[in-house]
């Protein structure tokens, strides 16, 4: 599955990158640098999401539906929306409305995943070589609390089956996310699209596109900008 993501590029050049702008760079910066390398799903951080809105928005990483009633809910129903499966993406409540009618790119610079060999975990990083930045398939929903008034936007990512590449390293789930070209990055946030045309974007990116490496056992107990995070064991 994808829970762990890395985002180490400038507001600025993210901007650039999806022809939006930021609205606000200095909380911008600040939010990219506190999860720079590493930015952990279990932690429900902010995170830059891309939408057909002018801006680049902050959203939180695990999706409340719109429909939920409290806070305590709300902090529950998260921990098991970080993913959705492209597999019943369309069937499940928590995503069903989302994936037909709010749909965000999540923009990475590559992930994370674990090999298991009988006692040991492997972590791996996993990036595209040519692509600096590329696109996550997204939805995203907005939710309401009643009772303080505040609002709450956040998004999960979705995850096919995995591609050569991964299906050797994620060994045990066998998942990837859904990556997207930078043909179908419009597609995606169409708004218009059918449930067909969603469903064949919903697909393994190249294998032959991407590519991994060996990281440090440590790493999640490092800050989440300590650049050594990426660094190659072999």
């Amino acid at each position: 599955m994808c829970f762990h993501n890395s985002i180490f590029v400038k507001a600025s050049k993210l901007a650039v990158r999806y022809g939006k702008n930021i609205s606000v760079v200095e909380i911008a910066e600040k939010i990219l640098e506190e999860q720079k390398y590493h930015a952990n799903a279990f932690a429900f951080a902010e995170y830059p999401v891309i939408t057909s809105a002018p801006n680049i928005q902050f959203f939180n990483w695990g999706l409340i539906p719109s429909w939920t009633k409290t806070v305590k809910e709300a902090q529950e129903i998260r921990k098991f929306t970080i993913n959705a499966r492209s597999d019943n993406v369309f069937d499940r409540a928590s995503f069903s409305e989302p994936i037909l009618r709010r749909r965000c790119l999540i923009p990475s610079t590559g992930y994370f995943e674990w090999r298991h060999e009988r006692d040991r975990t492997i972590p791996y990083f996993i990036y595209l070589p040519n692509e600096e930045v590329f696109s996550m398939a997204g939805i995203y929903d907005i939710w309401r609390d009643k009772e303080a008034g505040d609002v709450f936007t956040s998004f999960s990512i979705i995850t096919t089956e995995a591609n050569r590449l991964t299906d050797y390293i994620h060994n045990t789930k066998h998942r990837m996310p859904v990556i997207l070209s930078k043909d179908n990055e419009k597609d995606w946030l169409d708004p218009l699209l059918s449930k067909s045309d969603i469903e064949n974007l919903l697909i393994p990116y190249d294998a032959d596109k991407m590519d991994a490496y060996i990281i440090r056992n440590d790493f999640l107990k490092k800050v989440p900008n300590d650049p050594s995070i990426l660094e190659k064991v072999r």
